[in-house]
């Protein structure tokens, strides 16, 4: 058995290895919302947080682009009270709004056989159907990352792209080695997943993550414990 941390947690967590999040903060009414909102600077991004919640746009649980207070008052209010019991809400996260034109995705998952893999590729709303992407086993070196990023075929999203700069291979690869990195100090973790990787001025920012841990396992100061 196992069990699917919350948002606000699993970026804690991922935090700790090095995987880059954007600046944002957790919200447990409409009121803190705007506080945060207004700290993070206009425009934001709202979801529902909640130990048991893992399909936030499926649910109607994510607003986008909220340009003012009130906006972001009335949007926090309503993914509020769109919590279900079974959900475990622990408030609404806020976040900036992030612009760029490439999206990747990145991840953990365990095989059956092998064992833990770290895994990188094309994101985005084409990402099933383009399915570009490198996986390696853990633990992968600098080399290996590398390797991952030139073996994918969408090469021409790597490189300069709509007036964007190139992406920046080396961050890529530093995400790659902070997902092998926590696959190795946390056995305990099934999965990650960062879906979007976002590339702002060619570096990548994870928007979403979320980690899954063997179900007697609990997050603590972001770290992961049996």
């Amino acid at each position: 058995m196992s069990r699917t941390l919350s948002e606000a947690d699993s970026k804690a967590f991922l935090t700790g290895f090095g995987v880059p999040f954007a600046p944002e903060r957790l919200a447990p009414d409409a009121a803190a919302a705007v506080a945060a909102a207004t700290e993070v600077g206009f425009p934001v991004a709202a979801k529902l947080c909640g130990e048991n919640i893992s399909h936030k746009t499926e649910r109607g649980l994510v607003r986008l682009g909220l340009a003012d207070e009130g906006s972001v008052s009335s949007a926090a209010q309503e993914l509020l009270d769109a919590a279900r019991p079974e959900d475990e809400a622990t408030g609404v996260l806020i976040a900036p709004m992030l612009v760029g034109s490439r999206e990747l995705i990145a991840g953990l998952s365990v095989d059956e056989q092998f064992g833990p893999t770290v895994l990188v590729g094309i994101g985005g709303v084409l990402a099933e159907a383009i399915a570009d992407v490198a996986v390696r086993l853990v633990p992968i070196t600098r080399v290996d990352a590398r390797e991952m990023l030139e073996q994918l075929d969408s090469q021409a999203l790597l490189g300069e792209f709509r007036g964007e700069p190139a992406v920046d291979r080396t961050a890529v690869e530093d995400v790659l080695l902070a997902l092998s990195a926590t696959a190795v100090a946390h056995p305990e973790v099934v999965s990650v997943d960062l879906n979007p990787l976002i590339v702002v001025d060619g570096r990548p920012v994870a928007v979403d993550a979320l980690v899954e841990v063997t179900s007697s396992s609990r997050p603590t100061r972001g770290v992961v414990s049996a």
